[in-house]
């Protein structure tokens, strides 16, 4: 099977409540709104690859519970291949989102006694991929099939969204190290001095600030690109986003800073709705944003 992007991690079933305002202790509140869809970085990496018209698949766990099988059937909908799931009796992680009218957002995740799985626990030899995607959840599986292809030529991008065991472990293995502001202030305290220390692990690091923007560095070259201006509903999967067309892109000839605003232009589009999976961009809906950027 010849895929674009392969991701790798965490995938979950996501509760989005809206919310007028976030619960203060031991208030009770009645959300405005509900909707339930598949969620998780690599998971979501892996619909927004799909639906930019790109062949992705995603590797990792999905219980065998009722919001693994529906988190499934959409991975199956949106057309990633999905031989490469594992199924079991431990739950699918779940996570409850708050999400106010401004787009501000509260999270509560749970995984139960759901543990991250073995090294060997997926046989990827019938996988052949352009790029691999990782967001640091399945660190075995993900070190030892980076370990594995290191003579195949494959480029290799790490969604580090928060300083933990999987991401401490891959970040300095990958061709693209793209962190959150939070990670990058975990790591190194502030912005500025996580840039260049994160260049000392990776040969290409770009951080996402949010509505701020990003910025980058590649060997002596840096820089920093603005945040594509809309109306945010929920910031929910916009990080996801932003790394699936990342991955995509790194797929085709664009050059550095058309990839960046392509991915720029995937998460800004996926907070203007409610839900992560409901805000994943096609290819038109990112041309449009960039089109009324110009």
């Amino acid at each position: 099977m010849n895929i674009d992007v392969l991701c790798v991690g965490h995938a979950s079933y996501d509760l989005i409540f809206s919310i007028d305002h976030h619960p203060k202790v031991d208030e009770k509140i009645s959300a405005t709104g509900f909707v339930g869809m598949g969620g998780g970085p690599a998971a979501n990496a892996a619909i927004t690859v799909a639906k930019l018209g790109f062949k992705a698949a995603y590797a990792g766990y999905l219980g065998l519970d009722i919001y693994g099988e529906r988190h499934y059937q959409e991975l199956l909908a949106t057309g990633v291949y999905s031989d490469l799931i594992v199924r079991g009796n431990s739950p699918t992680p779940l996570s409850t989102v708050l999400v106010k009218p401004d787009g501000q957002r509260a999270l509560i995740n749970y995984k139960g006694e759901t543990k991250a799985l073995s090294a060997e626990a997926i046989d990827f030899s019938p996988i052949s991929a352009k790029v691999f995607l990782f967001d640091g959840h399945e660190p075995q599986l993900s070190s030892a099939l980076l370990e594995s292809s290191q003579d195949k030529s494959i480029i290799s991008v790490l969604d580090a969204g928060s300083l933990h065991q999987g991401t401490l472990a891959l970040m300095d293995k990958v061709d693209y190290l793209v962190c959150s502001e939070k990670f990058a202030i975990q790591y190194a305290g502030t912005i500025e001095t996580a840039l260049h220390r994160l260049a000392e692990a990776s040969p290409n690091v770009v951080i996402t600030l949010g509505e701020n923007g990003l910025i980058w560095k590649r060997g002596q070259e840096q820089g920093a690109l603005s945040a594509f201006s809309v109306n945010c509903v929920d910031s929910t999967g916009a990080g996801d986003a932003f790394h699936g067309a990342f991955a995509a892109a790194l797929c085709t000839e664009m050059s550095w800073l058309d990839m960046l605003r392509y991915a720029s232009a995937a998460g800004a589009w996926c907070c203007t709705k409610i839900g992560a999976r409901t805000g994943i961009p096609n290819h038109q809906d990112i041309q449009v944003l960039l089109k009324s950027a110009l």
